[in-house]
């Protein structure tokens, strides 16, 4: 592991704590990590409307990785990369989510957030939209099981979580860890000079990538497993934890 010179942060379960907010211990390390010439930037699965307040709390200018690598940004506002998925994966998984009633459903947008409660209007006015991601939440084991095996005989798609009760679906190559070896290229740094820090499974490619890949407290069994270290809850200051134990250390 060279010197870490950019810190990849998931925000949900990582960096915001169970009620969605940055510690001030946690916004207090960012600063000096920062301070230091050091890179800090979320890797979300969430969109770039729903990251951008974080950004804007923490006065980053520094880049973003939204919709699970499906967009990354040179900073807030100045897109440099787009993968849009598909209309007629959105189209398949849309009808399959029909077949589970039960189900809640949501798709990104560049524009938004269409769900089960507010899908398309017409319903086939697919076209005319650009599609970024699509994702299912049941806490039904079973059918998320089935909506599982469904979806990845298709082929073509990356398919992770960001909890045990949902599934999330980008074009197949669109990872955190594929936006962040293209962010590398853009700073001039290499992979083992990333720190990256999830809880999930659309953290684990990156964990395995980055030089430094860390796990949560609270992660998920086989975030774990990948991680080179396993480290303190998002509850407890995560975030501080890695900046002053590990990238500052020294």
């Amino acid at each position: 592991m060279g010197s870490i010179k950019l810190v990849a942060l998931d925000m949900d379960g990582t960096l915001l704590n169970e009620v969605q907010e940055i510690s001030k211990e946690n916004e207090k390390w960012i600063h000096k990590a920062l301070e230091a010439g050091v890179t800090v930037c979320f890797a979300t699965g969430r969109g770039f409307q729903s990251a951008l307040p974080y950004a804007e709390q923490l006065k980053l200018d520094t880049p973003m990785i939204t919709v699970n690598g499906g967009e990354i940004w040179r900073r807030p506002h100045v897109l440099h990369k787009r993968s849009l998925m598909p209309v007629s994966y959105i189209k398949r998984l849309y009808d399959l989510a029909l077949q589970h009633e039960e189900c809640w459903y949501w798709a990104y947008t560049t524009g938004g957030i269409y769900n089960k409660e507010q899908w398309l209007k017409p319903n086939d006015d697919y076209e005319a939209h650009h599609w970024l991601k699509f994702g299912y939440y049941t806490e039904d084991s079973d059918m998320l099981a089935r909506i599982y095996q469904e979806t990845s005989s298709w082929g073509g798609m990356e398919i992770t979580n960001s909890s045990l009760s949902n599934l999330e679906m980008n074009p197949e190559g669109v990872t955190k860890a594929t936006a962040i070896q293209e962010l590398c290229s853009l700073l001039g740094i290499d992979m083992s000079q990333v720190a990256a820090m999830g809880d999930s499974m659309n953290d684990i490619d990156m964990i395995r990538k980055a030089g430094l890949g860390v796990a949560v407290g609270n992660a998920q069994a086989a975030v774990k497993e990948a991680a080179d270290e396993v480290i303190v809850t998002n509850n407890e200051n995560a975030v501080a934890h890695l900046i002053q134990n590990f990238v500052l250390k020294g």
